[in-house]
């Protein structure tokens, strides 16, 4: 009887580690102990994240980059390129915990349901009229039509998507996320490019398809 007590009353405090250890696991990316932390991108040891240099070998072209200058390639199925900041073209956003990235969009082209699944996202348009939205886990769609200055915020881990409704001009937006590897999935390509392919009665049952629907998704997103 007296270790079932003792049992009892170590429960509160059980249960305040075993918080302590959930909270640890939904931090975004950790805080940085120093002030800046440039790449160094010619060290090929891995870690989470990239070593850094010499803090005495900053310079202010390590904060600094041009790589969202030029529109990308939208030759592509869906109509949509992002070419996002990262280590090798902005060094210095290293460990700072935030990506920027830029989004072309063709002429009612997509960048189709997708996630991240380490960010949230808040997305401006600069160009054109975007319709975009997210789907959260009850599965309600919220959307939102978006000109020129507006915003748009996409939560973590949620599926959302842009759409450009201009069927001739190409649109122009700037996301920026909470994490410097905010990871991305889409949900079509996920399902049937995925290496190894996912075997068909599987996405036949999901979706309630055909086998011959299957192979036509594929071939249409080159799978």
């Amino acid at each position: 009887m007296r270790t079932y007590f003792h049992s009892l009353e170590s429960l509160p405090l059980l249960l305040l580690f075993t918080l302590i250890l959930l909270l640890g696991q939904c931090r975004p990316d950790p805080d940085p102990i120093q002030d800046y932390c440039v790449a160094d991108n010619k060290n090929a040891f891995f870690i989470n994240g990239v070593p850094c240099i010499d803090p005495e070998e900053a310079s202010s072209s390590h904060f600094a980059t041009n790589a969202l200058s030029k529109p990308g390639n939208t030759s592509n199925v869906f109509g949509f390129s992002v070419t996002p900041t990262n280590t090798v073209n902005l060094p210095g956003l290293n460990t700072l915990g935030l990506v920027l990235v830029r989004v072309d969009i063709a002429g009612n082209g997509i960048v189709p349901p997708h996630s991240h699944p380490r960010a949230s996202e808040v997305t401006t348009c600069l160009k054109g009229l975007l319709l975009v939205g997210f789907i959260d886990t009850s599965n309600r769609v919220f959307t939102q039509n978006l000109k020129p200055g507006e915003s748009f915020v996409f939560p973590k881990g949620l599926i959302h998507f842009l759409f450009n409704r201009d069927s001739r001009e190409p649109a122009l937006a700037l996301s920026g996320l909470n994490s410097q590897n905010p990871g991305a999935q889409i949900a079509s390509l996920a399902s049937f490019a995925s290496k190894p392919l996912i075997p068909n009665e599987i996405l036949e049952k999901a979706y309630q398809i055909s086998g011959r629907d299957v192979e036509t998704i594929r071939r249409n997103l080159g799978g």
